[in-house]
């Protein structure tokens, strides 16, 4: 019977990515052989998983739609997955382990949603031993006789510490969470230890099993799946996009998705782990597929440029996620799909993620960074992340990698079997790559230093206040606020404050500002109002709006170099 079922599978495999003619009926007659099945290892339960995550995402009919459904509804259930349980950790199965050592804020994400769930991972803590100093900070003053005095293990102080119905994970959390501290502070000291984490499965913990938005509409795969190379410039133009503001209670629903997504998939992403329930947008591009549009929180957002992300849905399931960070008319894009829907139609996705930014940002440069294409990214490079992107469009600025395509280029004419090897890939993507919608142009992400404006402003500070930087807070934003004739911060909201706070040092470091007009203060204002805003990307476009700021922004890079 497993040779049986094993001998189905390999049908499954084959016949996965295809569709129309009989596909459908085929498909759905091998599930329901491996409905009841049992599958002698590991690997092949994680593959029949895979292939209903996928159909599930690519369903051919309702009816093929509903045995994958059921199919995965009870998969947890499945005496194969039991057996295998302890092999299958961290693979985001329902009913099976995930470890990892979360950043903060999903720690304390995850204490508060599954405080009975989580525990600590001693055998992989390779930082448990200093543990013990950091107890003497997160402890009462009355307890420190025991630190001082009596000797035990970690794992022991924990246990003796914590309440009887608490896990020792949750109770270190609430202890880091209890910190006197900033939520800066905080979060370095408890990411310092890189503490492991095990997330018990339960019936709703995080997981890839069950994953999906049920707002989405289906679109049902009755074709072959588009493998089809877009012409990028012309299908980002052409893509007919909607979006829609979802309220708060609906964006919470969409951002839970986004981080149980990294979660069962052993990532933390900044943009979903600071993510704003007031600022989360459903994107539909048709055919199914959506990208949820998620702002960061007001006082987690960068200084200059915006951050979003964007989780990829193909009818509600999750496959996918986009990164973008946009300013001076331009992008730079962090683009992944999930392994399980590799393959399949990533360029075409691609290309309407591309479209979605310029729609939110108005963006008319995209840029992928040297990560991305896979420098010093071993995945990345294996993946062909850097020819993936070439073929797309995107070219780079740089002379040296430029110089080393035409080698490869060359080589490709003579021999066409020639595949570029791992150390040519990565000097390859050692630079940025850029697509240019319009005219080429170097004022863009990627090129621009954002570092060398810290610099320029840190020089500001520096000059008048030296050590004292909470004088320099405090000094600059009231002559920033005086200079563009803003009496007071009555009206603002704790948001625009903060992003005032932090601009005045930024504003203070323009030189020529007393020269501007009234018209271009007050845009000035309200660009900084903007960085506190509900939605950040309305900063990105007041910005580039503003032509003379602009300008000087550019300078401050210029001046540093």
């Amino acid at each position: 019977m497993a040779g049986q079922a094993s001998s189905v599978l390999k049908d499954l495999e084959g016949l996965r990515d295809s569709y129309g003619g009989d596909a459908d009926r085929r498909k759905l007659h091998l599930l329901q052989l491996l409905e009841k099945s049992h599958l002698p290892s590991a690997k092949e339960v994680l593959w029949l998983h895979e292939a209903l995550c996928f159909l599930r995402a690519y369903p051919d009919s309702r009816q093929l739609l509903t045995q994958v459904e059921r199919m995965l509804d009870g998969f947890a259930l499945r005496t194969d997955l039991r057996r295998h349980r302890k092999a299958l950790a961290n693979t985001g199965i329902a009913g099976t382990v995930i470890r990892f050592p979360f950043f903060w804020f999903t720690a304390e994400w995850l204490a508060r949603r599954w405080p009975d769930r989580i525990s600590i991972d001693w055998a992989g803590f390779d930082k448990k031993n200093k543990i013990e100093n950091a107890l003497r900070l997160l402890l009462h003053y009355a307890e420190s006789p025991a630190i001082d005095e009596l000797a035990c293990k970690p794992q022991e102080w924990v246990r003796r510490l914590k309440g009887k119905s608490e896990t020792d994970a949750y109770f270190l959390v609430r202890r880091f969470g209890a910190y006197p501290a900033n939520a800066f502070a905080r979060e370095a000291f408890y990411e310092s230890f890189n503490i492991p984490i095990n997330l018990k499965p339960g019936p709703d913990t995080p997981n890839r099993t069950r994953a999906c938005y049920p707002g989405s509409p289906v679109v049902f795969q009755d074709q072959p799946l588009s493998r089809v190379r877009p012409r990028l410039r012309s299908t980002i133009r052409r893509c007919r996009i909607s979006t829609r503001p979802l309220p708060p209670g609906e964006g919470r629903r969409l951002i839970d998705l986004a981080r149980e997504a990294m979660v069962t998939r052993s990532r933390d992403l900044d943009a979903f782990e600071h993510a704003y329930d007031h600022d989360v947008r459903l994107v539909e591009c048709g055919g199914g597929l959506q990208f949820a549009a998620i702002g960061v929180k007001p006082e987690r957002r960068l200084l200059l440029e915006s951050l979003y992300g964007f989780l990829t849905l193909k009818n509600g399931v999750p496959i996918g996620y986009v990164l973008a960070t946009a300013l001076f008319g331009s992008s730079e894009v962090a683009f992944n799909v999930f392994e399980t829907y590799r393959g399949g139609e990533s360029a075409l996705i691609f290309s309407r993620g591309l479209a979605m930014v310029r729609r939110i940002f108005r963006s008319d440069t995209f840029t992928i960074d040297p990560y991305q294409l896979g420098y010093a990214n071993t995945e990345g490079l294996k993946s062909g992340a850097w020819w993936f992107y070439y073929k797309l469009g995107f070219r780079p600025h740089d002379a040296g990698v430029r110089r080393i395509l035409r080698g490869e280029l060359a080589q490709m004419r003579e021999q066409p079997a020639h595949r570029s090897d791992l150390a040519t890939l990565n000097r390859l993507a050692s630079e940025s790559v850029f697509l240019h919608m319009g005219r080429q142009r170097k004022d863009v992400l990627g090129i621009i230093s954002l570092g060398d404006i810290g610099l320029r402003v840190a020089r500001t500070i520096a000059d008048r206040f030296g050590a004292d930087r909470e004088c320099a807070a405090t000094v600059l934003s009231r002559e920033a606020a005086k200079m563009v004739g803003l009496r007071s911060l009555r009206g603002f909201t704790p948001a625009e404050v903060l992003a005032w706070q932090r601009w005045g040092p930024l504003v203070m470091s323009i030189e020529d500002l007393e020269e501007w007009s009234p018209a271009e203060k007050r845009a000035l204002l309200e660009i900084v109002r903007a960085k506190g805003g509900q939605r950040e990307s309305e900063f990105v476009r007041l910005f580039d709006r503003h032509h003379r700021l602009r300008k000087v922004i550019l300078r401050l890079a210029e001046e540093e170099e």
